[in-house]
């Protein structure tokens, strides 16, 4: 048996990997978050939780002396891009220096594998898509040279410190456990917040940008496979659908399964690559990835929990470290 640390375990993916973990192997997960963009609720009973934030490294470290993990998942982010430029300290202290702590504690305690989650943003919008692994990445926001800067350092962990590591590339992953009240990130989970409060669903721009989203419940065993085949050591493999939609097909299909009368609301455009989507057969080849629910599909799942959820304040920062430039809807 082993021992599987999760951080963001209260988030979307944490949860359901550990979720999936407990109830099919005899491993045991030990999870850290500190609830800001995630909820106890999502934390399975059986997961040993630490409220903790990574930022503290000597509080992390206790929890590598005293816990003895075998695998990491390091999945815990403020997964705000449109919004890092105008929060980079904080961006950056809670994306990057949260993981470069994590690394530190791996080296030290022999981690036998870490799997980070980083994102499609590394892409940039240099490329024409579908972006594959082997792009030079090119971030063009905060959050993206966060998730670069981490890919990077474990690589040098690996080379100097023999840790071995997997690198992910989610994109726009969706589904139970989301954050639908953060007003700044996850756009299915915003739109179906303004639907359930009777609100507009926005759009920034015109929605002719392109994203493929997928349901998490399709990654949930090639994430767990990261960790345990040896072929996806020193690797970086993109995860995530196959089928790609412009913004304003995603919301006709919520439209559909929510059976709204509302009508979308066209905003400022904001800084973003205008078409954003990943290769996905080295996934298939390595982690045995399968896409199995498509979107109307997730998001009818995801909207039958979504309206059993309890009415939580919505998340909005009170100030913002930089107020320059700001965007018209994000201002006080």
């Amino acid at each position: 048996m082993s021992k599987i640390l999760i951080t963001g375990v209260a988030g979307l993916l944490g949860s359901r990997l550990a979720d999936w973990i407990i109830n099919n192997t005899p491993h045991k997960v030990i999870g850290i978050d500190d609830l800001s963009g995630g909820y106890i609720d999502n934390v399975p009973k059986d997961v040993l939780f630490f409220k903790e934030n990574l930022i503290n490294l000597d509080s992390i470290n206790n929890i590598f002396k005293e816990q003895k993990p075998d695998i990491v998942y390091h999945m815990a982010a403020y997964a705000a891009e449109g919004l890092s430029p105008f929060i980079r300290s904080y961006n950056y202290n809670n994306n990057l220096i949260a993981s470069a702590n994590l690394i530190t504690c791996s080296i030290k305690y022999n981690i036998k594998r870490f799997v980070f989650t980083s994102s499609m943003s590394v892409y940039g919008d240099k490329y024409k898509p579908p972006f594959h692994e082997d792009l030079q990445q090119c971030p063009i926001d905060p959050y993206g040279v966060a998730k670069f800067s981490v890919e990077q350092d474990l690589k040098i962990a690996y080379t100097q410190h023999k840790l071995p590591y997997t690198i992910i590339r989610p994109h726009n992953f969706y589904g139970i456990h989301q954050n639908i009240w953060d007003k700044y990130r996850n756009v299915l989970g915003i739109w179906m917040y303004q639907i359930l409060n009777g609100q507009q669903p926005t759009i920034f721009g015109d929605g002719e940008q392109v994203r493929a989203f997928s349901y998490v419940d399709d990654s949930i065993i090639p994430l767990w496979n990261a960790s345990q085949k040896d072929e996806c050591i020193d690797q970086i493999i993109n995860l995530g659908g196959i089928k790609e939609y412009t913004i304003n097909e995603a919301m006709e299909t919520l439209i559909k399964v929510t059976g709204t009368k509302l009508k979308p609301k066209y905003m400022e455009a904001r800084h973003e690559a205008k078409h954003a989507w990943a290769t996905w057969d080295k996934s298939v080849e390595l982690l045995d990835f399968e896409h199995k629910i498509g979107l109307e599909k997730g998001l009818t799942r995801m909207w039958k929990w979504a309206q059993s959820q309890p009415n939580r304040n919505r998340f909005v920062w009170p100030s913002y470290e930089l107020d320059k430039g700001i965007y018209e809807y994000w201002k006080h």
